[in-house]
């Protein structure tokens, strides 16, 4: 196998973002190699109309099918804003019962797909157990975690009415009192205290028949000491596939956070991580980034690093979402 031949079977593996709302040269030449999908953000995102404009353009570049997504969860992380319904918090949906936040999530998931979308990255599955948390807070349904597990289930069969829902952040960032988008946070917590609050609404999402989870930068030393879930073989091989017995798509967190970013470079990330069990890396920003992550991935599947058969699983997984999800 040449070079041109391994980039593009790890192509596939990534989902990529950009600035503006127009397409950048570069993100039409990698949507037009064979990347599996476009996250968007409020920054590439008008009204509806624009929107699924932005959307059919990508699109209409793609050899083959093109999985949009977009972080539109409700309350403060919202992405579709101009002429959109606005929606509660997670946390101000826990006043709710279960029966009306599912209808709440199928009007959100109906409203992602109208726009164009594939994917809502959404809902959040973190318990809220840590006031001093930067980053979850309210995007939490609650501090008690059978509380997120029943209303996550809610909102995930609700959303996946019309588009496929993905849970986060595995396995969980609840405890934390640092933000991954700028450190690396660590748990200490014991691997029992882990089954009864963090992966309480993970257990529950996947039994509900979730399609995606995506992974957190954060240590969990009981599961695998020293090493970002995100790259941890124990955490996603382990932990999610094995134990849980997830099978759909696993998605990384945005590997340009500073967490990953700052202590592991991006293209050795997308290598652990895939490694790990990953099946699409999210990188949200630059353009450099993005061939930094193919061409290592490349690179390893040339050295023998990163198995052929591990590449080959994560497409297959892709594809089925895509088969499953991609709007005509």
């Amino acid at each position: 196998m040449h070079a041109a031949e391994a980039e593009t079977l790890v192509r596939p593996l990534l989902w990529i973002g950009f600035d503006g709302r127009t397409i950048p040269t570069d993100t039409a030449r990698l949507v037009k190699a064979g990347v599996s999908g476009v996250i968007l953000f409020a920054r590439n995102c008008g009204t509806r109309d624009e929107t699924r404009a932005l959307i059919d353009e990508l699109r209409a570049q793609a050899r083959g099918a093109l999985l949009l997504s977009v972080d539109q969860e409700g309350g403060r992380v919202a992405r579709l804003t101009e002429g959109f319904e606005k929606f509660p918090s997670l946390r101000e949906l826990a006043a709710l019962d279960a029966s009306a936040v599912r209808a709440i999530g199928s009007r959100l998931g109906a409203q992602v797909r109208d726009a164009g979308f594939d994917v809502d990255l959404a809902p959040v599955l973190d318990v809220d157990s840590n006031p001093l948390n930067p980053v979850i807070g309210d995007r939490s349904f609650s501090r008690d975690a059978e509380t997120v597990a029943r209303l996550g289930v809610a909102m995930t069969l609700g959303l996946q009415e019309h588009v496929a829902a993905c849970g986060k952040h595995f396995p969980g960032h609840g405890d934390t009192d640092k933000d991954s988008h700028f450190d690396l946070p660590r748990l200490a917590h014991a691997r029992a205290r882990l089954d009864a609050v963090e992966l309480l609404p993970f257990r529950a999402a996947i039994a509900a028949g979730i399609e995606c989870i995506m992974t957190t930068h954060v240590v969990f030393d009981a599961v695998d000491a020293g090493v970002p879930a995100t790259m941890s073989a124990k955490s996603i091989e382990g932990l999610l596939r094995a134990e849980l017995s997830f099978e759909g798509v696993v998605v990384s967190d945005d590997l340009e956070m500073k967490a990953i970013a700052d202590h592991f470079g991006v293209g050795s990330a997308a290598v652990r991580a895939i490694s790990a069990g990953v099946d699409a890396l999210l990188v949200c920003h630059s353009a450099e980034r993005q061939s930094e992550a193919i061409e290592a991935l490349a690179k390893a599947v040339l050295d023998g690093t990163l198995p052929i058969e591990r590449v080959q699983s994560a497409r297959a997984r892709l594809q089925r979402l895509a088969k499953r999800r991609c709007a005509p």
